[in-house]
């Protein structure tokens, strides 16, 4: 089972900051990632995401996945906008749509965020880590056929 962590900073710079930290992380055998992005939310209220390929390489997911996450979140169709009538919602890939409602109200502008998606973790230690930062831990999981789901629909091959 894979667990979806999302790291929210108060400003533009702590989730590149905590992102470098994690290969030393990974180093320890401590955390082992599927895949990683970060998001910055400039002042102006455009979206910058940079998948963290030095972390995971090619990554479970992919830019794809990333894309329509961040996207729902930005776009907020449960406040009264709409997105296209063919996309999907993360619901339909077993990500809690309340845990993204609750990502999208903490990405203010200024503000950044590192998504994870956990294969294993010393929770503990990684945790401690984590609180070195000023940051928001949120986070949820995924069963088996879930993640399978998010692999299958925006994955690389295996």
């Amino acid at each position: 089972m894979a667990t979806l962590v999302v790291l929210a900073f108060k400003d533009e710079t702590g989730a590149a900051q905590m992102r470098d930290r994690l290969a030393g992380l990974q180093r320890q055998q401590l955390l082992s990632l599927a895949d990683a992005a970060v998001v910055v939310r400039r002042r102006d209220g455009k979206v910058k995401v940079k998948q963290a390929v030095s972390l995971v390489g090619a990554g479970a997911l992919g830019g794809a996945f990333w894309g329509m996450l961040i996207g729902l979140l930005f776009a907020a169709p449960w406040l009264g906008k709409t997105t296209d009538a063919g996309s999907s919602a993360p619901g339909d890939y077993g990500v809690d749509e309340e845990f993204i409602k609750e990502i999208a109200y903490k990405i203010e502008p200024g503000h950044s965020a590192l998504f994870l998606l956990v294969e294993s973790w010393t929770r503990e230690k990684v945790m401690d880590e984590f609180a070195g930062f000023d940051a928001e831990v949120l986070q949820t999981s995924l069963s088996t056929e879930d993640e399978a789901k998010l692999q299958a629909a925006f994955g690389a091959d295996e």
